[in-house]
């Protein structure tokens, strides 16, 4: 990764952020800031990088969007939509004094993509391009829509906020319990999106995943005990705590049964399982939040087992039969088929991996999941053929040559039983 991606990576939604507190101007910040990264790309590796990389962007980009309101300027063109919220205003659902409830940033531009007006899917998907900077064809690997799809979906929840005028401000704390099962989900798929990176070379991003884990804690830090982000959180904490042992020193994929677990972050699991523990029982849960607390009872089966042979496979099934209760989700599928081939061996996983493949038409997963389960099988000749499908899907520089490592191998051994 060079410091320019590194750098987009890390501070896109910081940049977005402070762009749009100063302009007000959605339909400009984005396109300002895509300009400087261009120009960044250009210059840098011909004048050096510079001492300030993401304040060279930031200067670059606010030197466009001031270009841009000039232009406007000559043209007699009308006032933007999206307005500065007055500071005497205290109705409507927006605080007068910007200190009184939300200090952070880039939660405040969450928040406004989060807006009761747009579409809970819409907002997710453009808190995800604006805050986390995560490119449009991941965005729809991630929603399991097509890339022109999703660009056209972004493209309307865009011309939205400026169109209805949604503010860059700050909620009552009346309104923003409405928000927060938004705010969940789009930290959910932030989350996501790093620990299933769906092009590129690294197995993970875990800059964009623990920026979702303190977009979570900034957001509990604002509202009463929510059993979503008390859920979501332990969950994150959970998964989390296994960065470091996901890849080898080589930035290769080590599976969960390879990892050194003494490499987990215990004091994260140990937070994660406390969360899950105060949870109370018999308080009633919205259907997010139950699917988060079941995913994080899957999560806590693994990180309370000392070896891999200590997990139980059994009870993790149970969580995830739960879990596709609650709604159905072909990736919980085929994360459930692992399970039923862990506790009952292959041939049964694959009995359970039947006909997910076809639900997830762009994922390699099934596939890669596929090809492990026919090798443990001992059907060498079908596995070869499901990995090659697998191969051919997957984007991800990393995974596909831990895909093309395991097919490798598959291989040799079919060629030494000749």
């Amino acid at each position: 990764m060079t410091t320019l991606e590194s750098v987009v990576r890390e501070e896109w939604g910081r940049l977005i952020a402070l762009l749009l507190a100063r302009y007000r101007r959605l339909d400009l910040v984005e396109d300002a800031l895509g300009d400087a990264v261009e120009a960044a790309a250009r210059t840098w590796p011909v004048d050096g990088m510079p001492r300030e990389p993401a304040g060279w962007l930031l200067t670059a980009a606010r030197r466009r969007v001031i270009d841009r309101l000039r232009a406007e300027v000559m043209a007699q063109r009308k006032e933007p939509l999206l307005v500065v919220a007055q500071r005497d205003r205290g109705a409507d659902g927006v605080r007068a004094d910007p200190g009184d409830l939300v200090e952070d940033d880039l939660l405040r531009l969450v928040l406004m993509c989060c807006h009761e007006d747009i579409a809970l899917e819409s907002a997710a998907a453009l808190a995800l391009r604006l805050v986390v900077g995560v490119s449009t064809p991941d965005i729809a690997r991630l929603f399991l829509v097509s890339g022109p799809t999703m660009a056209a979906r972004l493209t309307r929840a865009k011309r939205k906020v400026v169109a209805d005028g949604i503010l860059f401000a700050i909620p009552t704390a009346d309104v923003l319990p409405t928000r927060l099962d938004g705010v969940a989900r789009v930290a959910y798929l932030a989350f996501t999106a790093g620990y299933a990176a769906g092009s590129g070379d690294a197995v993970l991003r875990a800059e964009t995943a623990g920026e979702a884990i303190r977009l979570v804690r900034a957001t509990r830090g604002l509202v009463a005990s929510e059993p979503v982000l008390e859920a979501l959180l332990a969950l994150m904490l959970l998964q989390h705590s296994r960065r470091d042992a996901r890849v080898d020193e080589d930035g290769s994929l080590v599976l969960l049964p390879d990892q050194d677990r003494t490499r987990w972050h215990h004091d994260e699991i140990a937070e994660g399982l406390g969360l899950l523990a105060a949870i109370d029982p018999a308080r009633p849960l919205t259907s997010l939040a139950a699917s988060y607390l079941v995913q994080a009872r899957i999560a806590a089966e693994h990180a309370r087992a000392v070896t891999p042979q200590q997990t139980d496979w059994g009870r993790i099934v149970e969580n995830y039969d739960l879990l596709l209760s609650l709604g159905p989700s072909p990736a919980a599928a085929v994360a459930r088929a692992v399970a039923v081939a862990e506790a009952d061996g292959p041939k049964a996983g694959l009995r359970a991996l039947d006909g997910l493949a076809d639900q997830l038409p762009r994922s390699h997963r099934p596939h890669a999941v596929e090809a492990e389960l026919r090798r443990r099988a001992g059907e060498r000749e079908a596995a070869l053929a499901a990995y090659d499908r697998a191969i051919s899907l997957c984007d991800n520089e990393a995974e596909r040559a831990h895909l093309h490592e395991r097919r490798t191998a598959v291989a040799a051994h079919s060629a030494d039983l000749i």
